[in-house]
């Protein structure tokens, strides 16, 4: 069974850091690419960040490039997200996504306010 769980999440001050990670379970996750997608209330989900397998190659939304960075540890079977420079714009539910297998996470809530 596929599962995905994230945690990290949380309340931080505006140009605060947090970092997300993703346990993967029940499929070859070192051959899977990982995907980080966000949801702002009444906003559509949209596509943070990407890693392809064995950290290739990573893509980024323009919103968060130079702020936030994704990996993985392979050994771990976790993708991580680290967010930096944190914007209220970046308030949202975050979701750990295995595009291959279709599988989501539950969501972890980040809240960036003061």
């Amino acid at each position: 069974q596929v599962q995905l769980v994230e945690s990290g999440g949380g309340l931080v001050q505006p140009g605060g850091s947090l970092r997300l990670s993703c346990a993967a379970s029940g499929f070859a996750f070192r051959l899977d690419s990982m995907r980080w997608y966000r949801q702002a209330p009444g906003k559509e989900r949209e596509l943070v960040a990407h890693i392809s397998t064995f950290s290739s190659g990573t893509s980024y939304a323009d919103s968060v490039k130079g702020r936030f960075t994704i990996s993985r540890d392979n050994a771990k079977n976790t993708v991580y997200l680290q967010m930096n420079s944190l914007k209220p714009e970046d308030t949202a539910v975050y979701f750990c996504n295995a595009p291959v297998r279709g599988a989501w996470g539950q969501g972890t809530q980040v809240t960036v306010s003061s």
